[in-house]
């Protein structure tokens, strides 16, 4: 992994998220790329210019927000993207490939009730790139604790563990799995890869509801300073897979979440 990509959005905290990633970028020696998406479209008798002019406008923003930042030496690559924001990640990362996206939690939602907001929940519902979610006001620190959460352990490809296997040697983590038994759970689901396996420390196998309540039942004991969950259609963020926004109500930790790459439908 050697690129991460930062989407910035509206909030006057954005360079706070900014911040946070060239910390973690000069502890891994990545690049890091940051962008801003934006609508367009020209009628008959506007301007012809409109979407130059709101690319430089974007442009101009990103500079001050990089600016706020101690860029540490780390090479910060500034895009602008005329149309959805999904549709720019993705034209970004086939363009100059990818390995990360770290992003707040509302990364254009200002309501306080929200844990994801709408754009952030799109990035995390709609994108199969690792995302690192960070807390509002979070200062970076290396993860000396992982809880990594799921109902199954089964995996579609062990290089799905890549981003979590670099963290935990950079950082020296300890790795704790927590298996959880929900409702209609099969004796398949209940055997853990063995390249899982391989990067634990323990494995805990709670019986609840919903993965969620079961990282809740256990989140006190285990102690974490990172949670890992993987991105399915069925898994930790089921409610995301209905919805792009995500009450605190619902879901909200107090740590960085590590969400990974897809594992099986």
């Amino acid at each position: 992994m050697d690129k991460i990509l930062v989407p910035i959005g509206t909030s006057p905290d954005s360079h706070e998220t900014l911040q946070y990633a060239v910390d973690f970028a000069v502890k891994f020696s990545f690049d890091i790329c940051v962008m801003e998406a934006f609508s367009a479209t020209t009628k008959a008798g506007t301007l012809g210019n409109v979407k130059e002019k709101l690319a430089e406008s974007g442009k101009e923003r990103l500079k001050e927000v990089v600016a706020k930042v101690d860029a540490k030496g780390i090479s910060i690559k500034i895009v602008t993207y005329n149309g959805d924001i999904i549709d720019g990640i993705k034209e970004i990362d086939a363009e100059l490939g990818i390995d990360f996206i770290i992003i707040a939690p509302r990364s254009s939602d200002i309501k306080e009730e929200l844990y994801l907001g709408n754009v952030s929940g799109r990035i995390i519902k709609r994108t199969d790139i690792p995302t690192l979610i960070i807390p509002k006001g979070t200062r970076y620190k290396a993860f000396k604790n992982i809880l990594t959460a799921f109902r199954s352990g089964i995996l579609k490809r062990n290089r799905i563990l890549d981003p979590l296997i670099a963290i935990k040697k950079k950082h020296r983590s300890k790795v704790n799995l927590l298996l959880v038994k929900t409702p209609g759970y099969s004796d398949e689901d209940l055997q853990v890869n063995t390249a899982l396996m391989d990067i634990c420390s323990n494995l805990t196998i709670t019986e609840n509801a919903t993965t969620y309540h079961g990282v809740l039942e256990h989140f006190q004991s285990i102690n974490p300073d990172l949670l890992c969950v993987f991105r399915r259609k069925r898994g930790f963020f089921k409610k995301l897979w209905e919805k792009n926004t995500i009450l605190k109500s619902e879901f909200s930790v107090p740590i960085p979440v590590l969400v990974l790459s897809v594992k099986k439908d």
